[in-house]
């Protein structure tokens, strides 16, 4: 069977503005998409299935073209912890309230 797993909806959504962005990024640098594909290392098809958010195309094809694009910095920032409001927030509820400094040796 070689079916793949269904994404959520919020993620195909996601995956599509990301092709969206990444088509409008390349258009505004004007670069044709052999050209990109060329720069990125990849196939024009591949991208293509990028510029049209398909999630069947690797992560790395997707990081080839946002690096071939000079957006790379963007991506490296995606995922950080300071964007991470619900993991921040989980994270400080655990935080102990006081912190007692004991001295032993006075």
């Amino acid at each position: 069977m070689n079916e793949r797993w269904p994404l959520y909806p919020q993620a195909v959504k996601a995956l599509k503005k990301i092709g969206n962005d990444l088509r409008d990024a390349r258009r505004r640098r004007r670069i044709s998409t052999t050209t990109l594909a060329e720069r990125a290392r990849i196939s024009r098809a591949t991208l293509y299935r990028i510029e049209k958010g398909d999630s069947g195309v690797s992560m790395s094809s997707y990081a080839a073209v946002i690096f071939a694009l000079g957006l790379v910095d963007r991506l490296s920032d995606a995922f950080d912890a300071r964007h991470d409001a619900v993991g921040l927030g989980l994270e400080a509820e655990q935080m102990p309230k006081n912190i007692v400094n004991k001295r032993y040796d006075r």
